[in-house]
């Protein structure tokens, strides 16, 4: 069965990176969410997509630039003016919601443009803390750290994200230790997750939005893919299960 991961929470109907969107993506029955971290300046994990607070949040500036206690007094609605108000979350509080649910968690490592010192070790200090080894994925579009973290916790899965098209990513993906791939859905096509299957290394293509690419990826029993509409993607899953 193709597991749906839902982007960011329910990004698609809900401020990304926020715990109602983490609600909104457990109530429809996804089987895992994706979020992103990065390091605040007092070196606190942080849950958000940009490395500036300017665009998800009513604040300005860098991540790194601030604590958790004032990226936390921002309101992190984004589009969504028109809620309650929403905050940035901490790895902390999401592994702690974790607790009432069994939901997967591919934490994507922000740090392919700000070098996060200690990123990774903090995420896998919190990851045995918590005993979350078997539930999270990590993922990232910079490789060096992935190698890091196969060195760091082989227990844990790492999964290459990339955006470009790749020759052979599956032989690539074993080169550097991860077991997935995440690939946009632009950069991938049938033959080649099929061929990535085949080499026992399982794809994951993100952000797949659309009816006809979430029909495409089920008809091939793709492991799992990424979406901002987690709901959409499981009703979907369902109603080709009953028709099969």
């Amino acid at each position: 069965m193709t597991l749906i991961f839902a982007h960011r929470g329910s990004a698609g109907t809900h401020p990304e990176n926020t715990m109602e969107a983490f609600d909104e993506a457990a109530r429809v029955g996804a089987d895992g969410f994706e979020i992103d971290v990065q390091l605040t300046s007092d070196g606190q994990v942080v849950v958000i997509h940009d490395e500036t607070l300017d665009r998800t949040t009513n604040g300005k500036g860098f991540v790194k630039d601030f604590s958790l206690k004032d990226i936390q007094k921002l309101k992190a609605n984004g589009k969504w003016k028109m809620l309650r108000r929403c905050r940035v979350p901490s790895l902390i509080e999401v592994f702690e919601w974790m607790r009432g649910n069994d939901l997967l968690c591919n934490i994507e490592l922000k740090n392919s443009v700000m070098d996060y010192i200690g990123l990774e070790e903090k995420i896998f200090e919190l990851s045995r803390k918590y005993g979350y080894d078997e539930r999270i994925i990590i993922s990232s579009f910079n490789h060096y750290s992935l190698v890091k973290c196969r060195k760091l916790n082989p227990a844990v899965e790492v999964a290459a994200l990339y955006s470009n098209r790749l020759f052979m990513p599956w032989s690539y993906a074993r080169s550097i230790g991860a077991g997935a791939i995440h690939p946009n859905l632009n950069a991938v096509t049938d033959e080649m997750i099929l061929q990535s299957l085949n080499a026992g290394v399982l794809v994951r293509p993100y952000t797949v939005n659309k009816e006809t690419s979430i029909n495409r990826l089920l008809r091939i029993e793709c492991p799992a893919l990424i979406t901002d509409f987690p709901e959409r993607a499981v009703g979907i899953r369902n109603t080709n299960t009953k028709k099969s």
